[in-house]
């Protein structure tokens, strides 16, 4: 009986003990074991979007498995606030009514900072977990607020996807826009900067940007909706990037662009891990009007265990939750996220025994797991994780991921992705190239629309050019045609064959100056340009130029002169006049010297008459100057080599000096270039004319002419003789194709140039249609590298006289000095030579009148003297 009633009594005190401890801990339960703590956790959040759903939903799967997983010697309470306040006021509200430890939500960097500015002193160093895009604005925040911790990945991260799409598939221009997310922050207008940032890398620019009102905030979204997009339709631009927006906007900015025809050929749509990663929740029908859409969603590990058990959860639960809603509630990045969030401040609070937010805040920083998001670890106050995206592109009823992409290897090589290549061979995987556009292409689309089959480019020509074999204009009556042809025309013919699409366009003639062609693509009356157009800084400013496709200068031409106006005496001009009086006087002296030593010596061979010695002085005087002086031959053999015709004009300067007229070609370029050389406007002669030059030259009008230096290729070309460059080239831009500031085509036409360069077309034509020649081949004697004899004619002159002289000379004093021999000879012989001379005359007489003396018969007798003649004669010989 004692012991049962000592069992009872027992019971009795334990129960009041146990109930005592339960009163007095209302916070916490307090035993021999534990401190009962109940931490409590704000969560903000917008029931009206699926995000905010879908966020709920998995908060509360986290709380309800951290409290069944953990003792009992703490508790994890989630408070929610939802509303469409300011999330700094929530905050506020959560702290205070609540008084909860930690906030959980998409707060922006801003309004982080609000709360922590202005939220109550006690409560400023409660952490801020972010479920929104890291995004670092430092002109307006210069400081981070020190409770925050961002969860999400950085936004930089989606830009550099979008950029590089975009420079993957080479277009240069997109349109931005996006739906603004909180009209109490004006921090999404900062998207827009790491978008066009993003962009410079990768050579592409924002055509046009655009900010819609958050979808609640619209009477009537969809008339909205299209008068916005009825302006982008009307733009050249046809790359359209949405770089944030909520599902149902998405869903509703896809529905009108494929009423208004704008998810057809040539269009491009991105979507960002915003809608793209709740595209699992959209039903089929939806995603019809997105045919084509490709984007990037974060990547998840849908094949672990626990992610398994988290998505069986989830779908129970939303479905409990929103049975309204129909589609598959699939969770997205942003559910996993706000689950790993709510596991990591769970834990944290789990390893402190007190309630403290600054030992909250460092606990919750030093998170190492692995969640359903991924590895969950910080630093700096925001998650540090290089975030990998899943290309995707829409089509049918469903969409495939193509692709995977990381900021650090780019887009993944699919042969070394083994989860890709399982999903390639499942069917699931494919690869960028084989991405199915809008209109159900699988063409890259270029991204942009400048004309078409109906509505071609209207390409400008220069009608009213000096040279005319870069643009020929001609009419054919026949045909009542205008042909355009010419090598700007082919060269730019070329250039279009290279691109990688087709480009329809039409050349129409240009009457104006080159200037107002120019201001013609600028203002858009002209889509572009194509001729022998100067790449200048002023026209830079007024539009864009492709690569040159031929490198240009400013050339001075003038005509020819002989370098030598008396090439008979070209031997004189090796020395000076003053060098050949030294020499002279040199070699006489020399002589003079030489002569008296040997004279004082009796060298016999320096004796005679004075003459005879002035003759031996000057005859040395020649052999010294002759074989002493190598120089003489080097000078001479040079005269005699270089080119023998030299311009008239030497440079620039003497131009200036002589107030010299020249010639350019008229309304050019060339003439404001002349005026800051110092040339005086009235000097300056405008020819209107190729043929006009040459009788300008003839007519003496102008001294010399300005070219840019294919036009001086083509001149000389030509006007073969008379005709030569001189003075320095003054380097200008090169010959270009004009397009309009902006215009999508400079980039591919300047690619494409290149190529054509490094092909040698553009070289070959330049040989055939500029500079090829109908003028006449030089004579075999100009061929031929040797020299004629008459740059010799003069010294062969003199040397001839000099040697006829001597010759006379030598003869009559051959003569003087045998006079007596010759005369006796003459003498001795004088009848010999007569009596020869008679028979000579005999004989011829004989044989004229021999047949009458045979008639006679007197031939005996006559033929008597003949014989004694003949003896006679041949006694003399």
């Amino acid at each position: 009986m004692r012991s049962a009633t000592t069992t009872a009594f027992s019971l009795l005190v334990y129960f009041l003990l146990v109930a005592f401890s339960l009163g007095n801990n209302k916070n916490g339960s307090i035993d021999d074991d534990c401190n009962m703590i109940m931490w409590r956790i704000g969560a903000i959040f917008d029931p009206t979007t699926r995000v905010g759903k879908e966020q709920k939903v998995a908060m509360e799967i986290a709380v309800d498995e951290f409290n069944s997983r953990n003792s009992k010697c703490s508790e994890l309470v989630i408070n929610f606030a939802y509303s469409h306040a300011p999330a700094a006021s929530l905050a506020n509200y959560l702290v205070n009514k609540k008084q909860v430890h930690a906030i959980l939500g998409p707060l922006t960097h801003q309004e982080a900072a609000l709360f922590s500015d202005f939220g109550d002193e006690a409560y400023k160093g409660i952490p801020i977990i972010s479920l929104s895009p890291a995004v670092s604005y430092s002109t307006i925040l210069p400081t981070e607020p020190p409770s925050l911790i961002q969860m999400s990945s950085d936004v930089n991260s989606q830009m550099q996807c979008f950029a590089a799409l975009i420079g993957y598939f080479k277009w240069r221009k997109v349109i931005a826009f996006y739906e603004i997310s909180n009209s109490f922050s004006n921090m999404d207008v900062g998207l827009i900067t790491h978008l066009s940032d993003s962009l410079k890398v990768v050579d592409s620019s924002i055509e046009h940007h655009l900010a819609f009102p958050p979808l609640s905030s619209l009477s009537s979204s969809k008339s909205f909706i299209q008068e916005e997009l009825v302006k982008l339709r009307t733009k050249n631009v046809k790359v359209f990037v949405l770089i944030q927006c909520s599902l149902d906007f998405g869903l509703v900015l896809f529905e009108m662009a494929n009423e208004m025809g704008m998810m057809g050929k040539d269009y491009v749509w991105i979507i960002s891990d915003n809608m793209a990663s709740l595209l699992d929740s959209v039903e089929p029908s939806a995603l019809l009007n997105m045919q084509g859409v490709i984007g990037f969603k974060a990547n998840v590990n849908e094949k672990n265990d626990s992610f398994g058990e988290f998505n069986v959860k989830f779908r129970r639960k939303y479905r409990s939750e929103y049975p309204e809603e129909d589609g598959y509630p699939s969770p997205s990045s942003y559910a996993l996220k706000a689950y790993d969030a709510t596991w990591a401040t769970g834990k944290a609070m789990q390893k402190l025994s007190k309630s403290n937010s600054s030992e909250l805040m460092k606990s919750i920083l030093l998170s190492d797991f692995e969640g359903l998001s991924g590895k969950v670890n910080f630093k700096n106050g925001k998650l540090y994780r290089n975030q990998t995206y899943r290309i995707i592109n829409v089509f049918g009823k469903s969409y495939r991921e193509v692709s995977f992409w990381t900021p650090e290897f780019g887009f993944s090589d699919l042969v070394e992705s083994n989860e890709m290549k399982m999903r390639i061979e499942n069917g699931l995987g494919w690869a960028l190239g084989s991405i199915l556009w809008p209109g159900g292409k699988q063409t890259v689309p270029k991204g942009w629309t400048i004309g078409g089959v109906d509505k071609p480019l209207k390409i400008g020509v220069p009608a009213g050019g000096v040279f005319n074999q870069f643009v020929t204009i001609k009419f054919n009556q026949e045909r009542n045609e205008t042909l355009i042809s010419g090598f700007s025309v082919h060269v730019f013919e070329a250039v279009v064959r290279q691109l990688p699409y087709y480009l329809p366009y039409v050349l129409v003639p240009f009457y104006g100056t080159y200037d107002d062609m120019v201001v013609g693509v600028s203002n858009k009356s002209l889509d572009a340009a194509v001729g022998d157009t100067e790449i200048m800084p002023y026209r830079y400013e007024l539009a864009e130029f492709s690569q040159p496709y031929i490198d240009s200068g400013l050339v001075m031409v003038v005509t020819e002169r002989p370098r030598l106006k008396k090439a008979h005496f070209i031997v004189i001009k090796a020395f000076k006049l003053k060098l050949w009086i030294l020499l002279a006087v040199m070699s006489m002296s020399t002589g003079a010297v030489i002569w008296l030593n040997e004279y004082v010596s009796d060298n016999p061979d320096f004796s005679g008459s004075f003459p005879q010695l002035i003759g031996s002085m000057l005859w040395f005087s020649v052999t010294v100057l002759s074989f002493s002086q190598p120089c003489f031959t080097a000078l001479l053999s040079s005269i005699m080599t270089v080119p023998r015709l030299e311009p008239s004009v030497l440079g620039v300067d003497y131009l200036i000096k002589t107030n010299a007229a020249v010639g350019c070609n008229n309304k050019s370029f060339i003439i404001r270039y002349l005026v800051n050389l110092q040339f005086k406007p009235e000097n300056i002669k405008e020819i209107s004319s190729f043929s006009d030059y040459p009788k300008a030259f003839e007519k003496g009008e102008i001294s010399a002419a300005f070219f840019e230096a294919p036009h001086a290729k083509v001149f000389l070309a030509k006007n073969c003789k008379g005709y030569t460059k001189s003075g320095p080239v003054y380097k200008l831009g090169g010959f270009g194709f004009v397009f309009p500031k902006g215009s999508p085509l400079v980039v591919d036409i300047s690619e494409a140039v290149l190529k054509v360069t490094q092909s040698g077309e553009i070289n070959q034509l330049e040989e055939q249609m500029l500079i090829s020649s109908n003028c006449s081949s030089p004579s075999a004697e100009e061929q031929g590298p040797g020299l004629g004899p008459e740059l010799f004619s003069g010294p062969l002159l003199i040397s001839g006289v000099i040697c006829g002289i001597v010759l006379l000379i030598s003869i009559a004093r051959f003569v003087r000095k045998y006079w007596l021999y010759i005369s006796s000879i003459i003498a001795n012989n004088a009848k010999p030579a007569l009596r020869w001379a008679s028979l000579v005359l005999t004989r011829c007489y004989t044989r004229i009148v021999r047949p009458r003396s045979v008639k006679d018969s007197n031939t005996v007798i006559e033929q008597r003297p003949n014989a004694q003649q003949n003896v006679e004669i041949t006694e003399v010989f």
